[in-house]
């Protein structure tokens, strides 16, 4: 063991064999966590750095619930208290995120089956060449990306799933005309940027094929898969990361996120 690599870097753990723990619910914000409220019963609150973990139970499991913030390393934070303090079993993340696939509209709500990193890599001839976090970014390396879902997990995911309406989203929700939002199973790309952008949102989906972007998702992946537990990351688009982001995200988030808060629920069920 490496000096100062004790076996919970001193962080005081009271976690529970890992199988027979708590799930570990993230958001980012409070107009994500907020749609949880009539769900979630806290029996108690936990501070560790800077972050409130509400332990309790929502549809009668038991579940640990904490708004990380914006961003990666947020997202990295709590993800790792989540499993090193607290034994999650599993990790979840609700949440709101930009679309990046043309054909899906604001309200629709993405199931990831694949996460990327996509700020990570090597930057050459004005070009970004994603590799996997960790990898050291230089020719010669691994150039395999991306956090695949358990097939077995996705398969579940699918059919508890299956057959779900969504509530329409009003006129006045969607800016526009009432809608019906989609369920759809596919890639997230998380970054540390608000994408705002027409051109770069048309260059990650010719790169990807993805279906939204976000700042956090991937990271939680990469937290999970180092503990070897599961995790399910569900984003609602609450607008359409181009030149009317920033006006749409705060106009449509909270509508939004209530899509993917729905999913997390019917999903706990299945880890």
């Amino acid at each position: 063991m490496l000096p100062g690599s004790s076996a919970n870097n001193g962080i005081k753990s009271d976690m529970t064999e890992q199988k027979g723990g708590p799930l570990g619910l993230i958001c980012a914000i409070p107009e994500e966590i907020a749609h949880f409220g009539a769900h979630f019963r806290a029996e108690s609150t936990r501070d560790i750095a800077g972050f409130t973990f509400q332990q309790g139970s929502m549809d009668g499991r038991q579940v640990v619930l904490v708004e990380a913030g914006i961003g990666k390393v947020n997202a990295a934070v709590v993800s790792t208290l989540l499993l090193q303090v607290f034994g999650a079993r599993a990790l979840l993340f609700s949440g709101v995120a930009g679309g990046v696939d043309p054909a899906l509209a604001i309200g629709d709500v993405v199931v990831a089956t694949r996460l990327v990193q996509h700020d990570y890599g090597a930057l050459a001839d004005g070009e970004l060449k994603v590799y996997q976090p960790g990898v050291p970014p230089l020719p010669g390396f691994d150039e395999a990306h991306g956090y695949e879902l358990d097939k077995g997990l996705e398969a579940k995911a699918r059919a508890a799933l299956s057959g779900l309406t969504l509530p329409a989203l009003s006129a006045e929700a969607t800016g526009g005309e009432a809608r019906m939002p989609g369920i759809h199973f596919g890639t997230v790309l998380t970054g540390d940027q608000f994408l705002n952008c027409e051109t770069s949102r048309d260059r990650l989906f010719r790169t990807f094929a993805a279906q939204a972007v976000e700042m956090e998702g991937a990271s939680v992946a990469q937290v999970a898969t180092r503990w070897g537990v599961p995790y399910l990351v569900v984003r609602s688009l609450s607008d359409l990361a181009g030149a009317d982001s920033h006006m749409d995200f705060p106009a449509f988030c909270q509508a939004a996120a209530a899509g993917a808060a729905e999913l997390i629920r019917r999903l706990a069920a299945v880890l």
